[in-house]
């Protein structure tokens, strides 16, 4: 008799690297230890539930919950295979995914949750947290706004003010990009007043002072730095207008322009080579503020910076604005049909000194105006006696205020940091260095909102499941930073770089590899399950050199994949630590 063969397959692709990453990082223990569920919740456990579910989202960039369940039911022995649970696509229908974002949204239990995760990816990572940037950023939606909700109109860094937004506070080590602490806000908080919060959080999580903390100028408010400093810890920072009066950065810059202060060149490595990007040089004030009621005195470092690729940028804008201000006050003077004629002096000034606002040039062109009187005789003409016709005409000369134009440019390109970290612990240039390395955080924003974790657009309405999700995603960020400092990180200790990463270009070799791109080469692994009347047989698309050569820089064993088609037990799988 013929056996009926039945033949399945299921995409593998990169679910046992995330899986296995997430469980390197416990994730999933973590989680079930700080949220405990009700004694009616059945099947996975909400650990199981978020780490599974994070590994979908990791994988397809899709956070969106009506999508999980498919997902998995088209991989159950995969995932069967990769966590030894009894996996069932129906752990991830809608309602229990809702359950775990209700989960998160606890305050309380979720801060629990993050010290306690920091503390172990800090020891099992042999990390040595040194510098914490803290920023902030918006994610705006098609929300319904409500008195005291989460999602309110405020100021948008997506440049869509018509939209309400939800605001995130992300704390994150550095060079890793690793979030140590994440805060969801409304989305009209007021930036200056969560620097202070967001240390505390981090403190908490990492146990330790003497961290320097890097921000933009809204971490610089007194109160601030008075904290950090309070507390043991350092700051770098831009100092604004408020905190650095025009008068002072006055008084600053004028020794530079007598020549009597000497400047401090700044370099950084370029492909090899040493770059200039700055100049500048430093002085001391003695700064005082009231924390917790406690009177703190402490000598703070000016930064007084220059830096070149700035100007360079700000003086060609301000050359652009010269010249189209020229030209429109050209405009003025011509007479076209159609076009406003200025016959008096006074209406002509308003216009030509709206222009010079409108472009920021105030002051930088010299204006002169002129009254044409024209007086022309009338012959008298049927009823209308003979007499004189009065012309009236306003005219307009400029010309550019080379002096002024000079003053202004001695002036682009300087900016005052403060900090309170000793000389001889960040020099003048790492200073700088370190300040200009704040896309690390950006990037952590960009990988947030945009792909693979895709928080734009977000379709949930509820307050505390828009919460729990995000902090869901700031999890699936630190799987991405952890795997991307893995990789790049024993290459440089043996002096060699990754090849084969790049898509028609296999010989190209790079020494700073993405997660994404490392996630991307685990692509078209396919299980393939044939059953054979009471026999099943399996089969694994087998891992190419570069796919095992990732799993070994992470430390991982190809048992991770091979494990699927063999008798799977814990013992079996053997992952060292990175």
């Amino acid at each position: 008799m013929d056996e009926e063969v039945d033949i399945k397959n299921e995409r593998v692709d990169d679910i046992p690297l995330l899986l296995a990453q997430m469980e390197r990082m416990g994730i999933q223990p973590l989680l079930d230890s700080c949220f405990p569920t009700h004694g009616n919740w059945k099947g996975l456990s909400l650990g199981w539930v978020s780490t599974i579910w994070l590994a979908h989202i990791l994988s397809l960039g899709d956070h969106r919950l009506n999508h999980v369940q498919g997902w998995a039911e088209k991989r159950l022995e995969t995932l069967k295979g990769c966590t030894d649970q009894a996996v069932r696509a129906l752990d991830f229908a809608d309602d229990r995914l809702e359950s775990v974002l209700d989960a998160l949204s606890d305050d309380l239990r979720w801060q629990e949750f993050e010290a306690a995760l920091n503390q172990r990816l800090i020891r099992v990572y042999d990390l040595n947290p040194q510098l914490v940037r803290v920023d902030s950023t918006s994610a705006s939606g098609y929300w319904s706004v409500t008195e005291d909700g989460l999602f309110q109109f405020g100021h948008s860094k997506d440049r869509r003010q018509d939209l309400p937004q939800v605001k995130v506070m992300l704390s994150a080590l550095d060079p890793l990009g690793m979030p140590v602490a994440t805060q969801v806000l409304p989305g009209n908080s007021a930036d200056d007043p969560l620097y202070i919060p967001a240390i505390s959080r981090v403190r908490e999580g990492i146990g330790r002072s003497g961290l320097l903390y890097v921000g933009d100028s809204k971490m610089a408010s007194l109160q601030t730095r008075a904290f950090i400093h309070a507390g043991g810890d350092f700051y770098l920072c831009p100092l604004p207008a408020v905190q650095l009066p025009d008068d002072v950065l006055e008084a600053y810059l004028e020794p530079v322009f007598s020549g009597e202060q000497t400047l401090t060149e700044i370099y950084r490595q370029k492909d090899g080579m040493e770059e200039k990007i700055a100049e500048g040089y430093e002085r001391i004030e003695q700064m005082t503020a009231v924390v917790d009621g406690r009177m703190v005195t402490w000598r703070e470092r000016r930064l007084v910076i220059r830096s070149l690729q700035h100007a360079k940028r700000a003086e060609a804008g301000l050359q652009r604005r010269i010249e189209n201000v020229k030209k429109a006050l050209s405009a003025l003077n011509e007479h076209k049909q159609g076009k406003t004629h200025f016959r008096e002096v006074e209406p002509l000034r308003e216009a030509a000194e709206g222009i010079l606002k409108k472009h920021g040039v105030d002051g930088l062109l010299r204006l002169e105006y002129d009254e044409i009187i024209d007086e022309r005789p009338l012959r008298r003409y049927g009823g209308r006696p003979a007499g004189v016709r009065v012309l009236r005409d306003a005219h307009l000369r400029f010309e550019v205020d080379e002096e002024a134009v000079n003053e202004v440019r001695k002036r682009i390109g300087w900016r005052v940091y403060a900090t309170n970290q000793p000389a001889e612990e960040l020099t003048l240039q790492n200073a700088v260095l370190a300040y200009r390395d704040e896309y690390v955080i950006e990037r952590c924003f960009g990988r947030l909102k945009g792909k693979p974790l895709s928080l734009k657009p977000m379709y949930l309405q509820d307050d505390d499941r828009a919460t729990g999700l995000i902090r869901l995603l700031t999890i699936g960020l630190l799987v991405l930073s952890l795997l991307e400092f893995t990789v790049r990180r024993q290459p440089a200790e043996e002096g060699k770089e990754l090849k084969g990463l790049y898509a028609g270009n296999p010989k190209r070799s790079t020494a700073s590899p993405t997660a994404e791109a490392i996630l991307g080469a685990f692509q078209e692994i396919f299980l393939t399950m044939i059953t054979i009347g009471e026999r099943i047989e399996r089969h694994l698309t087998p891992l190419s050199n570069l796919q095992r050569e990732i799993l070994r820089l992470l430390g991982f064993h190809p048992d991770i994949y091979t494990r699927l088609i063999t008798k799977f037990t814990k013992s079996s799988l053997k992952m060292s630590e990175p």
